[in-house]
């Protein structure tokens, strides 16, 4: 695997490639069909049952077993996955899973060909004891190679280091700093590199409503270079563990192993993922019934995309979608406005929160109106559940802890409203040029 240092390139292609006279499009009609795309960006949702074929392979090798076991699940989430093909194809979370299947199967030396069995139905087990330190896991340092910042070249500027948080209803900060409060109900990618890929399943808080929060969360470290082998940390409600799901706390067996290492500091509440071989930091926390994300990760490792991979969907890049995306101000207007017409009638939401009492208690943890402390206010009011004041006051702490920029800690709702105008300017400004062109294109060809 190449390192962060070396960028990929992507080489033009050539395009319409015919064979004879007979084959080569007119100019009218080239210019036509180009002005057709140019103007029309059809979008198309089809039922895609990926999620599905995760979770069944998750839950069934949860509980580490033989390696034949491993080998027998891995076969039966191959034919789930390809049996979505029709409807998945396009769909990032599926190619993921086609990319994830071929690197477990060259790892655990799988065969294609083989029994496959349904999942098993997961079962607790008693917690295992503590691993045994092998000589991988008493190494304290490693290569340069595996050590982030020494392995940049000298006399080079010290590297831009971004920050991402996903918590509470669930409220996201992406690596740009917009922050953004949204449904994506389900398993939603937030990070997918060269590196690293992380996934979230959000459930719903209160049954019927639009408001979710994180149950599970899923990491996979790919294997790097002398640094370590490939490791997967598997997270949810009530199971927060102090290792990844081979048991080991390290990167394996390699010289750098110790350069990827998971640290409990609070059991089953608070754990850190140090990755120094990519100069990265992941918090995750269980606070009440659901999961917080933090990540503080080099610009040059957020950028590091594999070659044809489309980044759009992952949230800590690009954010939420428009259509998932959930506008609290208007939410938090209509519950003023209701405790107003309320006030002789009874002195509690329906969750059990005014406005004015969800903004007392969140006042509690953030004194500072900024957007965690509304976030802290949405929660209360849409879930009812005190626990989202420590998940957003966690998440600032967290912030305040990963974030290389001080200055940036706070984002109020101002410059939220600005970056959100500049990104719909920008958007208006590619529609219209785009359309522009199609016209000019459609013009020339008559």
């Amino acid at each position: 695997m190449q390192s962060p240092r070396e960028r990929s390139t992507v080489r033009a292609r050539a395009g319409w490639m015919v064979m004879g006279e007979r084959g080569r499009p007119s100019a009218l009609e080239v210019c036509r069909v180009l002005a057709v795309l140019f103007s029309l960006f059809p979008s198309v949702s089809l039922q895609c049952k990926i999620l599905k074929c995760n979770s069944e392979f998750w839950a069934s090798t949860s509980n580490s077993g033989p390696e034949e076991e491993f080998c027998t699940a891995l076969r039966a989430y191959n034919s789930c996955v390809r049996r979505t093909a029709r409807t998945c194809r396009g769909d990032l979370t599926y190619h993921s899973a086609q990319h994830g299947i071929e690197d477990l199967m060259s790892q655990h030396n799988c065969s294609k060909e083989g029994p496959t069995s349904h999942p098993r139905t997961r079962t607790p087990l008693p917690p295992a004891p503590p691993p045994v330190m092998t000589d991988s896991q008493e190494r304290s340092d490693g290569p340069e190679v595996c050590h982030y910042e020494r392995s940049l070249p000298r006399n080079t500027a010290p590297p831009n280091y971004t920050h991402c948080g996903f918590f509470g209803d669930p409220h996201l900060r992406t690596f740009g700093d917009d922050f953004q409060t949204c449904k994506v109900e389900g398993a939603w990618p937030l990070i997918h590199n060269k590196y690293l890929s992380v996934q979230v399943t959000n459930t719903p808080v209160v049954p019927g409503s639009f408001a979710t929060a994180t149950s599970k969360l899923t990491i996979i470290f790919k294997n790097f270079q002398e640094c370590v082998d490939q490791k997967m940390y598997h997270a949810e409600t009530d199971e927060l563990p102090a290792a990844f799901a081979d048991g080991s706390k390290n990167g394996g067996d390699r010289n750098g192993a110790n350069t990827l290492r998971v640290v409990e500091k609070v059991a089953g509440q608070h754990v850190e993922i140090q990755a120094r071989y990519i100069g990265t930091t992941i918090v995750v926390r269980q606070v009440g019934r659901y999961l917080t994300f933090a990540v503080r990760m080099p610009e040059e490792v957020v950028n590091s995309v594999e070659e044809g991979d489309n980044q759009d969907l992952y949230l800590c890049l690009h954010g939420c979608p428009a259509n998932q995306r959930i506008d609290f101000r208007n939410f938090r207007a209509r519950a003023a406005e209701a405790q107003s017409v309320s006030r002789t009638r009874s002195s509690t939401g329906a969750n059990g929160f005014t406005y004015q009492s969800a903004k007392t208690k969140c006042k509690e943890r953030l004194p500072v109106e900024d957007l965690y402390f509304h976030s802290c206010v949405f929660d209360l009011l849409s879930s009812g559940d005190i626990n989202f004041t420590m998940a957003a006051y966690y998440a600032f702490e967290d912030v305040k802890m990963l974030h290389s920029n001080s200055k940036r800690y706070h984002i109020f709702e101002k410059a939220a409203e600005m970056n959100s105008a500049e990104q719909k300017g920008r958007n208006v400004l590619s529609v219209f040029l785009v359309n522009l062109l199609a016209v000019l294109l459609w013009t020339v060809c008559l």
